[in-house]
């Protein structure tokens, strides 16, 4: 048994330090529910850290050391600095004391089936599809994705059932500290290279996640690198998707209404129903499919998926159109792959606007050097291109990279100092009929705001 799973059987009080976390909060709303004491601190008073404390669990606007007092046991953010006060004495303590990681996974031991869906692409819009199909179906399912749930504001649901789904990030080998008893791989491409450095290495992990699955392994059967990943695996605990003659769950007869899509759905060579999809985008086909497949491999039915679906519009930050002011569209995604916002792009330019203008933030310098050009290629999709700084994040800039790199291979693109500028730039430049569409999984929503802002002004 791991060590956190033998200090949650007697602990009586857990202390999160970041509870306002997006990545936190879900957590501490699930052990309230199975009814630990929970308290927690902040810097911030975000919504998730209001709606925390509106639950009855005790929350400090501050860090210091004296709030971890009379726990049993710490749970940290990978976020704090190493300096932090509180996670200081928490070391100090002798309580027992874990990055938040630890926890999720011992939640996922806690349930009988566990669905970790994984993958370079669509994780938190398939999480999210998948935990809006079963609770439409009343299979009453705990989830904790990495994105806002669609129409709220929560990113997890708290149930009763045995069914969890889990967004499952590969990033460090994350994921392999979970326990799915089913495994869902969406595709699987060349991401986070700094730590994989290799494709073989990146395969063989997505291997790893499959193998530790008890039950199934569903897994896109168009994808070449995910059917290479599966390669010699017993076949049957293989479910297959995609639009491929063969696959367990296929796509047929797919049109497109502007950016929506819709097929026929075929479980086996057997025409089930038709499902119409109201989140944009064709790569929505493949997210749904294996959203479908997890969902009726885990009671709902056919109907079930296609009434949830044609009500689903997507999760937060996944092409969430903000609003539309002065005839001016704002929306943002969370793209920060070049396949990402080339997917992005391409459903803007199906939809009937005039111009598509991509807001770009480039994340971590690594990423940005290795695939500049394919950056670059994807951005052109777009009539206008403007670009901030890159957002170092974790890393330092030893790859001697910049915006100006970016812009010089994207012909009439603009890159700008501060979300400032480039709010001010497009809110001068943007016309009426235009699509505003901000792209990173940084912060640079915050720009979306104020070119809202300014419009309304």
């Amino acid at each position: 048994m791991h060590q956190i799973d033998k200090v949650l059987q007697h602990a009586k009080r857990v202390h999160f330090i970041g509870i306002g976390g997006a990545g936190m909060c879900p957590l501490a709303e699930i052990l309230h529910s199975q009814n630990y004491d929970i308290s927690g601190s902040d810097i911030n008073e975000s919504e998730t850290f209001k709606r925390v404390s509106s639950l009855g669990i005790t929350t400090f606007l501050d860090q210091k050391a004296e709030n971890i007092a009379g726990a049993d046991l710490i749970i940290y953010t990978a976020a704090l600095l190493p300096d932090n006060h509180e996670l200081v004495a928490a070391k100090a303590s002798g309580i027992p004391t874990f990055e938040r990681a630890a926890l999720l996974a011992a939640i996922t031991r806690r349930f009988n089936n566990c669905i970790g869906v994984c993958g370079t692409h669509g994780k938190t819009t398939t999480t999210a599809m998948l935990a809006h199909i079963m609770q439409a179906a009343k299979l009453d399912p705990t989830a904790v994705v990495g994105g806002r749930l669609a129409g709220s504001t929560r990113n997890a649901l708290v149930g009763k059932s045995d069914h969890m789904i889990v967004e499952a990030c590969e990033y460090k080998d994350a994921f392999l500290q979970y326990s799915p008893d089913v495994a869902v791989i969406l595709n699987i491409d060349e991401d986070h290279m700094e730590y994989f450095k290799t494709l073989e290495n990146l395969l063989a992990s997505f291997r790893k996640f499959a193998e530790m699955a008890t039950k199934t392994v569903i897994y896109n059967g168009d994808d070449t690198n995910t059917r290479l990943a599966l390669e010699g695996m017993e076949a049957r605990k293989l479910v297959s998707f995609g639009r491929t003659e063969g696959c367990d769950f296929r796509a047929a007869n797919v049109t497109m209404n502007g950016a929506l899509a819709s097929y026929d759905l075929i479980y086996r060579g057997e025409p089930l129903t038709r499902i119409v999809l109201a989140a944009p985008g064709e790569h929505n086909v493949s997210n749904s499919l294996a959203a479908i497949a997890a969902a009726m491999l885990s009671g709902t039915g056919a109907l079930d998926c296609e009434t949830a679906l044609a009500d689903f519009r997507g999760a937060g930050r996944r092409f969430e159109v903000l609003g539309t002011h002065r005839g001016i569209t704002i929306a943002d995604d969370y793209a920060h792959h070049p396949l990402e916002i080339k997917v992005a792009l391409t459903a803007a330019q199906q939809m009937d606007y005039q111009r598509v203008w991509a807001v770009f933030q480039p994340f971590t310098f690594s990423r940005t050097a290795l695939l500049l050009d394919d950056f670059a290629e994807a951005l052109k999709l777009a009539d206008h291109v403007a670009m901030t700084p890159i957002m170092g994040s974790r890393e330092v800039n030893t790859w001697g990279i910049s915006t100006a790199d970016l812009a010089a291979k994207i012909p009439g693109s603009t890159w700008h100092e501060n979300f400032n500028e480039v709010a001010q730039h497009i809110v001068e430049h943007a016309q009426q009929g235009d699509l505003v569409l901000t792209l990173g999984c940084g912060d640079i929503y915050k720009a979306a705001h104020m070119m809202i802002d300014l419009l309304q002004q």
